[in-house]
């Protein structure tokens, strides 16, 4: 298959592919606007501490007293810093005061085009750039802020993707890349921007070079397996190379899932006092003769309890033991999501969301716009030294000495982890989630409380438990009740420990004890869970699958494609028809490249070149001769794997013939068999059973949202919009909405 396409870093191909896909090539993309450039990587020491940015020719005197008095005076003498959010440029103009100038990029400013590959497979996989549409007027201004500023600093976020960023702005600014240019703020605080701003750097094009690669090689994966899913599928699908391996996994723990087959078995507790009936014991059977005892049926179950009557009940052991409980480390960004979709609730692209705004800066009186938290995208659990200090010298005045630990505690990530960044942490651990709440959203609130207390508690003290374990027997069955009291809080004094006190009266070995009851019930094993999107997360990191800071994205993706639903009430990933069917195809015909194995390893190869250890289109082109002849293969004899139509056993009413469920770019609808001649459709409406608190007359119906920044999440309108406009993110009760439930968001990123 030859159609080449342009697909997103892994995931959709756009619209524009139907019509390139039915050419068996595509012609050479028109030059115009169109930037290639190719990078060498140079591993060049850094230019002298006092090396200058830029210097600009000096252009005529006359030409450019009248271009900067009209438009670029106030950029005259300044340094022009070029940030990607404009809410970051706010927070650092107003730290770097008059002698500096923000600006924005707002993201990317170069990328590859959409509808075509843009990938020269034949000349060393060289990508081809583009201004990014829609922001010819801002690289206009950009460039005209440069040239007129003293030098120009590029201050894009520090990690591949900003690094990207850093790249393209110098190539279209005319910024000598060799030059010290690039500056990495890790955290947005006074402290953090003067430190990044004395200390330039040259862009790293190793760096640079990591996220091209990754780039080009999400681009091929998807714009070759996309129109194959168009041709042998269902048009309009897509695949990645991250996005379907996470489909996959969804796919097969459903597929364990309905393979489980429950088997029986009994619990057996004996409840029990002492012989003054002081004391009150609940005992769990658990051993026969000293091995693990596992009860399989009601006749088993009634037998144990017999022989456990006949028997003596006697204390065999009654002990407690001290235990130590050690903090867990600060957030990194896979953990970060896990907690925060357990104690928030929020879908890790949510939780992106609101740590973005932390991280760029928030108004507190008094200290001015303020960065509360450092760069949230990272897998290291470093803290630097300041940050160490900082946070002992508050627990020992908050909390005393005695909470404080001889030395600050240390943390090592599992496997390899990128190291360029601390982890995620409040920059100042003296602002209290308490003491600037006022400042915050509810949303923003929770999330810096959770950061801020894991924070101080990772360089707190261990808890102390104490655990208590009381043993008995009976004609050879043994029993045991088990309890946990907490003796000493430490870092539990900011952060949950998890653990509720079950405290135990004492008993004395060798004395008996009554049985008061037995109490004998009936289970069956449990299938594993389905994955919520938090467990997702952590699978993908457990296995080596993607990065930190494409976790949200992929599972964003999924539910974006109509791959994977939410569960109404648990939040479950189920994986639809459409994408256990996308799975099934691609599992068919390219099982080694949908594959946690290789893409795992094809993770550590990406990271290798960010090191230096391996050339990324040696890498490019290793891949290539292995995947495009499987391409090839599947399009010319490949099965296709079409769903049936699916009858729903209506009439249409305007024609007469059957109506089909159907999918288009917002998902199911039903539409008519007569189609082209009868354009009869209708959206598929499923109601909750549940009245509309608002109008009292309708009943409320789950939607999903389509377009803004909540695109994808699921909320809950009436079906008489719009001559009712109740709409609420959370399901109400069955009598009507909680005043929090009710209230009405605007329905402009809605689909009503």
């Amino acid at each position: 298959m030859a159609a080449k396409k342009t697909v997103k870093q892994d995931e959709a191909v756009p619209q524009e592919i139907e019509k390139s896909a039915k050419s068996s090539s595509v012609k050479k993309a028109a030059k115009a606007e169109t930037v290639k450039k190719t990078a060498k990587t140079t591993k060049t020491a850094k230019a002298s501490a006092g090396t200058t940015t830029k210097k600009k020719a000096p252009a005529k005197k006359g030409a450019t007293k009248t271009t900067r008095s009209q438009k670029f005076s106030q950029y005259d003498g300044k340094t022009l810093v070029v940030v990607e959010s404009p809410a970051k440029a706010k927070t650092l103009e107003k730290i770097l005061g008059t002698r500096y100038k923000v600006l924005a990029s707002v993201g990317h400013v170069r990328d590859l085009p959409k509808g075509r590959l843009a990938i020269d497979v034949e000349h060393d996989f060289e990508p081809e750039y583009i201004q990014v549409r829609g922001k010819a007027d801002l690289i206009k201004t950009l460039k005209g802020a440069s040239a007129a500023s003293e030098r120009t600093l590029l201050a894009s976020d520090p990690d591949r993707e900003g690094e990207a960023i850093a790249w393209h702005l110098a190539s279209l600014l005319d910024i000598d890349t060799q030059q010290q240019c690039r500056i990495r703020m890790h955290e947005i605080t006074e402290h953090g921007v003067r430190s990044a701003i004395s200390e330039p750097d040259m862009i790293n094009m190793e760096l640079v070079e990591a996220q091209q690669a990754r780039r080009v090689l999400d681009r091929l994966v998807g714009y070759e397996l996309s129109p194959l899913l168009w041709y042998k599928v269902q048009r309009g699908l897509s695949a990645g190379r991250v996005q379907s391996v996470a489909l996959r996994i969804v796919c097969e723990r459903e597929e364990e899932i309905e393979r489980f087959i429950p088997e029986e078995y009994w619990l057996m507790d004996v409840d029990a006092n002492s012989l003054d009936k002081k004391r009150s014991y609940k005992l769990r059977v658990e051993k026969y003769k000293n091995k693990p005892l596992t009860i399989n049926n009601e006749e088993e179950a009634l037998k144990i309890e017999s022989e456990i009557r006949a028997g003596r009940l006697t204390v065999d052991d009654f002990s407690t033991k001290e235990s130590k409980k050690q903090p867990s480390p600060p957030f990194k960004t896979s953990t970060l999501q896990q907690e925060a979709s357990r104690r928030c609730g929020f879908a890790p692209k949510r939780t992106m969301r609101i740590a973005q705004a932390l991280y760029e800066g928030i108004e507190i009186p008094g200290r001015g716009p303020t960065g509360l938290i450092t760069y949230m995208r990272t897998d290291s659990l470093r803290l630097a030294p300041e940050a160490l200090e900082s946070s002992r010298a508050f627990i020992a005045n908050s909390f005393g000495r005695n909470y404080l630990p001889d030395k600050p505690n240390e943390y090592m990530p599992k496997g390899k982890a990128q190291d360029a960044h601390e982890a995620i942490r409040a920059t100042d651990a003296m602002l209290t989630p308490e003491s600037i709440k006022d400042y915050l959203t509810p949303e923003q609130y929770r999330l810096y409380e959770l950061i801020w207390s894991r924070f101080i508690a990772s360089q707190m003290r261990d808890a102390v438990v104490a655990r208590t374990n009381l043993v008995c027997s009976s004609a050879d069955y043994q029993m045991k009740q088990s309890g946990v009291v907490v003796t000493f809080d430490g870092w539990g004094r900011v952060y949950p420990l998890g653990i509720k006190d079950i405290t135990m009266e004492p008993a004395v070995k060798g004395e008996d004890l009554a049985i008061e009851k037995i109490v004998k019930e009936q289970k069956f094993t449990q299938p594993l869970p389905r994955y919520t999107e938090a467990g997702l997360v952590k699978a993908l990191e457990e296995k080596g699958i993607g990065r930190p800071s494409t976790y949200a994205t992929i599972i964003d993706t999924l539910s974006l494609r109509g791959y994977v639903d939410r569960g109404e009430e648990d939040k479950k990933l189920i994986p639809t028809k459409l994408g256990r069917l996308v799975n099934n195809f691609l599992v068919r015909y390219f099982s080694s490249i949908v594959n946690e194995g290789f893409t795992a390893t094809m993770e550590k190869e990406l990271d290798q070149i960010e090191s230096g250890e391996i050339e990324w289109k040696k890498l490019m082109a290793d891949f290539w001769k292995g995947f495009k002849p499987v391409v090839d293969e599947v399009s010319a004899h490949g099965e296709s794997m079409r769903p049936e139509p699916e009858l729903i056993g209506e009439k249409c009413p305007e024609c007469g013939h059957e109506l089909i469920v159907k999918r288009g770019r917002f998902g199911e609808f039903i539409a008519c068999t007569g189609y082209p001649e009868c354009k009869y459709t209708r959206k598929i409406v499923k109601t909750t059973g549940i009245k509309c608190p608002k109008c009292g007359q309708g009943e409320l119906i789950r939607r999903k949202t389509t377009k803004g920044k909540m695109k994808g999440r699921f909320f809950y309108g009436c079906e008489r919009y719009p001559d009712c406009d109740y709409v609420s993110w959370k399901k109400p009760g069955k009598e009507g909405a909680m005043e929090e439930e009710a209230q009405v968001v605007e329905p402009n990123d809605t689909d009503m």
